[in-house]
């Protein structure tokens, strides 16, 4: 079974080509996945300047990958499930070896300008002129 699902922030805007004989759309990107330190192992990594997250290299093909490079950007947190692929190459008589991830999906998990917290006036946010619905200030929230 190969099988992988990870939600994380794009390190970079894809980067869309299409398959020289075919056209076929593939988009490439690298995915930054929290490690789920607790607080003090977090802490204690970056005083050392250790990475606290993973940098996964992901693959997307086709539509998906069109999508990905139209409406995602470095920031952006996404849901990606696929499947784990190594290969490797030889370079200057060196072999080298690459591992990445192939999603199957990709899950749009923020939209809109990663700058602004939760901002009522973002579009698709705008409930001022529909009845019933009017903008409230966090504070007046119960809980």
């Amino acid at each position: 079974m190969n099988n992988v699902v990870l939600i994380g922030r794009l390190t970079r805007d894809p980067e869309l080509r299409y398959v020289p004989v075919t056209g076929t759309p593939v988009a490439r990107f690298t995915l930054a996945v929290d490690k789920g330190l607790s607080k003090e192992k977090k802490l204690e990594m970056e005083a050392r300047n250790q990475p606290t997250a993973d940098f996964i290299n992901i693959v997307v093909w086709g539509k998906s990958a069109e999508n990905s490079a139209n409406y995602l950007a470095k920031g952006r947190l996404v849901g990606i499930q696929g499947r784990i692929q190594t290969g490797s190459y030889e370079k200057d008589g060196i072999r080298r070896y690459t591992t990445e991830v192939v999603a199957n999906q990709v899950e749009f998990l923020e939209w809109g300008d990663t700058n602004r917290s939760q901002d009522t006036s973002s579009p698709g946010m705008d409930f001022g002129n529909v009845e019933g619905f009017h903008p409230t200030d966090n504070d007046d929230i119960p809980f």
